[in-house]
């Protein structure tokens, strides 16, 4: 009984051994076909890459120019809102100012101090007053 027991390891064994023999065998052939393959259709593959690169990078600028279109735009209104909103600023504050100098003068006026246009008035009449005296004195 022995010896049917030994004999069916040995089977056994050697079978197993012929299995990873052949099995090893097909990965290497497996292999040298991948490596031909690739020797014949690698170059195009390689053309097949670079159309589908061309593609995805013809999309994504497509893609950039829109959303750089999109931002352009919001800054342009964003520009004519603020423009807007400057003018109206500066209007308020023309209004705020002649508020302001017609305050002034009007106090002014209350205690006696005359204003620029009283000055320039009273300035225009004196040249008219020296102007006349000096033609009175030549004829003289």
């Amino acid at each position: 009984m022995a010896k049917v027991i030994l004999k069916k390891k040995i089977d056994a064994s050697t079978t197993a051994l012929s299995d990873v023999k052949s099995y090893a065998r097909k990965i290497w052939l497996a292999g040298l076909g991948a490596y031909t393959r690739v020797g014949q259709e690698g170059n195009e593959y390689f053309q097949e890459l670079i159309v589908a690169g061309q593609a995805v990078e013809k999309k994504g600028k497509e893609v950039v120019a829109e959303k750089l279109e999109a931002a352009n735009t919001e800054i342009d209104e964003a520009k004519s809102e603020v423009s807007t909103f400057k003018a109206k600023v500066e209007l308020q504050l023309d209004k705020v100012e002649k508020a302001f100098d017609s305050r002034v003068a009007s106090a002014l006026n209350r205690i006696g101090i005359p204003s620029k246009h009283d000055v320039e008035t009273l300035s225009a009449k004196l040249d008219e007053l020296t102007a006349l005296l000096e033609r009175v004195a030549r004829k003289s």
